[in-house]
This record gives structure tokens, sequence and C-alpha cells, in this order.
């Protein structure tokens, strides 16, 4: 761990869309029924395209298209998985059994132990196939508990996160576990400040102050925009959790 001491500044961010009912009892139904499903929710973070319809093949059999929120976490679906892998389609218009190069939207393969999971989606290099590459987040009972954060590193230098009492550095094209933030005032803000490594040392390249509240839980997305000389940091805020009034 680091120790840093610098000013600070702002943010906090949006929910995610809800699911719908009648699908989430079909999907229970079927891993009532027995199937091995592995349930998954879908992060598309692609900051030149923001937008794109990908579909998943739930445990029923059918093709759906995600909900996909800017800054949300999508819908949790059951799928049932091909080998091990999860797979992300760019349309509902082909064959599931056999479908084609450019159908394939996304692979990744899941270890064993997952049986629930936040894919993060983000572009592959240009002119490859699939389109999409996919992080994952182990989301199985208690791996990713609500009021933590996670902060996945895009970039190909190390970085760090202080957020209120904790230093954290992470490494290129690693995924970091922030515990919850304890140290924030009456409305629940933290300073929250992101750095990265060069020849001259530790560089903050953003400082922010976040609400950090139990019900939620964040991923922080460090990357960098075509043109930019210097990262940005996206969020992805998930109260997927949270029960609203009836």
């Amino acid at each position: 761990m680091t120790t840093w001491r610098f000013p600070l500044i702002l943010a906090a961010l949006l929910m995610p869309a809800a699911c719908a009912a009648q699908e989430a009892a079909q999907e229970a139904a079927q891993e009532a029924a027995g199937a091995a499903a592995v349930r998954v929710g879908v992060v598309l973070h692609d900051p030149v395209s923001p937008y794109a319809e990908l579909f998943l093949q739930v445990s029923s059999g059918k093709l759906v298209e995600l909900e996909l929120v800017p800054g949300s976490v999508s819908a949790m679906h059951a799928t049932l998985l091909a080998n091990g892998t999860v797979v992300l389609y760019n349309n509902d218009k082909f064959d599931p059994t056999d479908p084609g190069v450019d159908d394939v939207a996304a692979t990744v393969k899941l270890s064993a132990d997952i049986r629930q999971a936040i894919l993060v989606v983000i572009p592959a290099p240009a002119e490859t196939k699939p389109a999409y590459r996919i992080i994952v987040i182990d989301n199985t009972g208690t791996a990713f508990p609500q009021g933590e954060s996670r902060v996945f590193n895009m970039v190909s230098a190390e970085t760090a996160i202080e957020a209120g009492e904790h230093r954290l550095t992470i490494g290129p094209g690693k995924v970091t576990r922030v515990p919850p933030v304890k140290k924030k005032n009456e409305f629940n803000m933290a300073q929250t400040n992101f750095f990265i490594k060069n020849s001259a040392g530790w560089i903050p390249f953003t400082e922010r102050q976040v609400q950090y509240l139990d019900e939620f839980r964040r991923i922080f997305i460090v990357h960098v925009t075509p043109g930019s000389s210097q990262p940005s940091v996206s969020t992805v805020v998930d109260a997927s959790a949270v029960k609203l009034p009836e």
C-alpha cells in the first residue's frame, strides 16, 4: 500500500433497469427443474460507441435483448453455458444451435465455481472478431457484497485508488476489491482519488467526492479515451438489491 496526500472533488451515478417478473419466474422454474444455469448481468463499457444491441440465450432457450443502460448493470439472466462459456450475440436472427462468426459479439469461459457473475463488456481491438471482450467479476454468494467496490484497470500502467481510509494499487488489466468505505462525512461522502504511476512517481488524474452507501456497489473502470492524454474513470452503480416500497 502507498500513502498520498492530495486535495479532492466529486461523483456518484445512476441506477440500473429492473428485471421483468414473468421472465425471472420462468428462469427460476428452469433452474428448479435441474438446469445448471449461471446468472449473469452485463455492463457495456465503450466510450466511443456507448449503445449496442447485445443478446443472450437464457436458460429457457429464448434469445433476449439485454437492457444496457450506461453506468448500470443489466438485469440478471440465467443462461446455460456452452462448454463452460458464456456467449453474447449481435442479433436474434440466426440458428442458436449453429451461430455464424458474425453473429457472436463476445465469449468468455467461466471457472466452475462461478454461479453468478457481472460481465464487463469492452471493445476488442479494431478489425478483430468477436467485436467485444469480457471481464468477469464474480458475483456468486458473498463474493461481491453490498457496500463494496471494484476497480478495473484498463490502462497499461499501474494505477491506484484512495477511497476514504483505503489506499490500493491496481495492476494493468486487473480487477481489485475495495472494502466498504467507513471514513466519510454525515452525507456518506468520501474523497476518492485515482493515481497513475510513471517515472516521476504517483500522479493524480481524477479527484472526486463519492457517496458510499451500504445498499450500493460500484465498479470503477479506469480507461483512456481516444485522443486523451490521461486516463479517465467511468463509474457503474449497482443498486439491484435495493427493495423499493410497493
